[in-house]
């Protein structure tokens, strides 16, 4: 749970820092960095796809993980839940006049939102659960480090309170994939990573770089089929 523990502290202390100083720095500054952490992401993102030993599994993961993705309509689904979420609790706030308790919770919640549901949250827990490796958490920790500075400045302290979220979302992802390691094997992990790999370059495509809109949630699935299909052929060759 390293990488989950770092995600925590950075959105604490983006928060902190947010209230205290953010009215000093330009949204453009932001942007600036937040383009950098993309062009880093997909590095990262490579270089965990180099180390597969078989591209064609990362393709058939990647692909059929996608199909099925798609089927489940599992982007939409996410982006309908934040939706409503924030329509059910951000709302009722103004309703009944309270405007403090309403930007509050409009600042809790949308940061919970943000930091937990996506696919770099829950492939860089799997990664942290499985084999200690929290790089994805890391370069996950400073992107939700600046948003929470972000959010912190405009939203107020509502933000800071999303830190326990993080922690018991992505640490319960991590300790499910800890139960994992009996089964999986090195050639499992492997590949898993590498389709991981692929799935980080597509997000730091459409949500970090903007270059081009990708449904990249819809290919959360093909973290199970990867290590599914080594499974599958490393028993036929029995």
């Amino acid at each position: 749970m390293t990488g989950t523990i770092i995600n925590v502290f950075t959105v604490i202390l983006g928060s902190l820092l947010g209230l205290g100083f953010g009215k000093f720095f330009p949204q453009r500054t932001r942007q600036t960095i937040v383009a950098g952490l993309g062009l880093f992401t997909i590095a990262i993102g490579l270089k965990m796809f180099f180390d597969t030993q078989n591209e064609l599994i990362v393709l058939g993961g990647l692909l059929l993980g996608g199909l099925l993705g798609e089927w489940l309509k599992i982007e939409n689904g996410l982006s309908r839940l934040g939706e409503n979420l924030e329509k059910r609790f951000a709302g009722g706030g103004v309703e009944n006049g309270s405007g403090d308790k309403s930007r509050f919770v409009r600042g809790f919640l949308t940061a919970s939102l943000i930091f937990c549901v996506g696919p770099m949250a829950i492939l860089g827990s799997i990664q942290d659960g499985l084999t200690g490796n929290y790089q994805t958490l890391a370069i996950k920790s400073v992107l939700d480090g600046f948003a929470s500075f972000a959010f912190a400045s405009t939203l107020g302290v509502g933000v800071i309170f999303s830190a326990p979220i993080v922690l018991v979302y992505q640490g319960g992802i991590s300790l499910l994939a800890t139960q994992l390691q009996s089964i999986m094997t090195p050639a499992m992990t492997t590949e898993m990573t590498a389709t991981g790999g692929v799935i980080l370059v597509g997000l730091a495509i459409s949500s970090l770089l903007e270059i081009k809109p990708i449904r990249i949630a819809n290919f959360l699935p093909g973290l199970v089929i990867s290590p599914l299909i080594v499974a599958i052929l490393a028993a036929m060759a029995i």
